[in-house]
């Protein structure tokens, strides 16, 4: 089963973005190093961000900012940002019609799909980026104190 794990990178890239947002470390390189991909996957998945309204760059500065305070960006606007209007589980269209099963499975999966897909979307707008950045924060401040100062706006 493929898999995506562009939603838990672009959450990196934004907390990435607004923890180091004073600094001169916002290149893509230097961002990649962070998430252990290469450049251009950053700058793909930044290119989603800002079309979607979550980041704004500029062609040729290492300066992204955030477009909106972390506690506006939720979950769901990273999720639809990155996969669009997808639904996290997706019905397999070719069942045999001449099945009891086969005929009647896409009909029934795809109710309680879109339900378990409200409910999953709820949840995501609870969670926002600030959250991610107060957790990142506390588990930091534990692991390496001589941090603090970096973090300590977020604790």
């Amino acid at each position: 089963m493929k898999y995506s794990i562009q939603m838990s990178d672009a959450v990196h890239i934004l907390a990435y973005i607004e923890l180091f947002k004073d600094t001169n470390q916002l290149s893509s390189e230097m961002i990649a190093s962070s998430v252990e991909t290469n450049a251009a996957n950053i700058r793909k998945i930044m290119a989603s961000l800002k079309k979607a309204g979550l980041i704004h760059t500029k062609v040729g500065k290492p300066t992204p900012v955030l477009a909106k305070d972390p506690s506006e960006i939720t979950f769901l606007d990273i999720y639809k940002s990155i996969e669009g209007n997808t639904n996290l589980i997706q019905v397999d269209p070719k069942t045999n019609p001449n099945c009891v099963v086969g005929a009647n499975i896409q009909d029934v999966l795809l109710k309680e799909y879109d339900f378990l897909q409200k409910k999953v979307e709820e949840q995501m707008e609870q969670i926002t980026l600030d959250t991610i950045l107060h957790d990142i924060s506390l588990l930091e401040v534990q692991r390496r104190p001589e941090n603090k100062k970096i973090i300590e706006k977020y604790l």
